[in-house]
């Protein structure tokens, strides 16, 4: 689950990690009357107005203005909420600003970026520091590697007293910066273990000429599986910042990634559905979509399962490719053909069937008189579904 920056804030504030004075704002009202509050607070006329979305790169996008003067900082706030920000994480669609953050001007001294998250490869929790803060930290690490620190933290003992002193070393802080350094690691990595962080990543950190280190910037991440330790933070989930399919999906408890294929997939299992994703380009295909309905799925879910993919209108074939173990053939062939007669079918259809109750499934989809393609084997159903949507691409032109 993503959160906004001034919730990941607010969250800051809790285990004690420095970080500007700001207000939010839902409305430009709200946003507008938010400007005094700032500045008295502060003790500074300049304002910061930031775009609230999940997505990097607003700076680049126009959705951070900083204003000198209250008036500058109205004129920022009618331009920015309500508009379509387009930044790289975005697409060309963009995403409507529907919330403001409005917070205090700093003396900033340097712009550093820090990040934490699960390395894989090591199995360990990382802390990851560049001098190059403000910059995409993918670019940077494509050309300068050598300015990405990591810091990987041993959970035996967590963070360590020696890795901030290393840290501050490789970043150039000295004085009182690195000591505050020390304080703002401790804090943030108690902050990420006990909320079962996922990521978390301020871009940039910043250093300020009297010497603070603070987080000017907070995207937070949280692993949905262990969200039922954390119900405090259901209220701050974004329904409007999700894509609408995969939140229907969560609904019913199904795995699903919109990708930017045309061929829709439902699946039963992760690892066959990423063979299917596969076997779909082999053969000059693209999916549109990772769907894993899981291996104790009802005809309800399958029916719902099949209803998002249908509803995404990039999609111009579906492969349904299920290996019944758990899962039973008859039970995916009820839910197929229910969705189907809900909703239409207009796009071409493939149905590849094997284990549990088999027969009896490919009985009820040739019997159910509707226009479905059946599948010998994986490699057959994927071969059908690729030319099934070329042919129609095909008639397109």
């Amino acid at each position: 689950m993503k959160i906004h920056e001034y919730q990941g804030k607010e969250l800051f504030r809790k285990y004690g990690v420095p970080v500007p004075f700001g207000i939010a704002a839902m409305s430009v009202e709200e946003a507008i009357a938010a400007i005094p509050k700032v500045q008295e607070t502060s003790g500074s006329p300049v304002v910061v107005v930031k775009a609230q979305i999940h997505a990097g790169g607003r700076g680049k996008g126009g959705g951070v203005k900083v204003a000198k003067t209250a008036a500058d900082a109205e004129a920022a706030i009618h331009k920015i909420f309500g508009m379509q920000l387009v930044t790289p994480q975005t697409g060309p669609e963009g995403k409507k600003v529907q919330r403001l953050y409005i917070e205090q001007g700093l003396p900033i001294a340097h712009e550093y970026y820090l990040g934490m998250l699960l390395d894989r490869a090591t199995g360990r929790v990382t802390v990851m520091a560049s001098t190059e803060g403000g910059m995409d930290i993918e670019e940077v690490a494509h050309n300068t590697p050598e300015k990405i620190i990591r810091e990987a933290i041993n959970p035996a003992v967590g963070w360590q007293p020696y890795q901030s002193q290393r840290l501050a070393k490789k970043l150039g802080m000295t004085g009182p910066a690195a000591k505050a350094l020390a304080k703002f690691m401790v804090a943030l990595t108690r902050a990420y273990d006990e909320t079962d962080c996922s990521l978390l990543e301020i871009n940039p950190l910043v250093t300020t000429t009297d010497g603070r280190v603070l987080a000017l910037d907070a995207k937070v991440n949280f692993d949905d599986n262990a969200l039922y330790r954390h119900p405090e933070l259901a209220d701050w989930h974004d329904p409007s910042e999700e894509d609408p399919q995969e939140l229907e999906a969560k609904k019913w408890d199904l795995s699903y990634i919109a990708l930017e294929g045309d061929i829709g997939c439902m699946v039963n299992g992760a690892g066959l559905a990423m063979s299917t994703m596969d076997i779909i380009k082999y053969y000059g295909g693209q999916p549109a979509n990772f769907l894993d309905v899981g291996g104790g799925a009802t005809a309800e879910k399958v029916t719902a399962a099949f209803k998002i993919i249908t509803s995404d209108p990039a999609v111009k074939g579906i492969f349904v490719n299920i290996f019944g173990g758990i899962m039973k053939c008859d039970t995916i062939a009820e839910g197929v053909i229910t969705a189907v007669k809900q909703v239409g079918l207009k796009v071409p259809l493939v149905v590849r069937l094997e284990g549990t109750n088999v027969e009896l499934g490919k009985k009820m989809l040739a019997e159910s008189g509707l226009d479905i393609v059946a599948a010998a084997d994986m490699a057959d159903g994927a071969k059908k579904a690729v030319a099934a949507v070329a042919a129609q691409k095909g008639g397109a032109k």
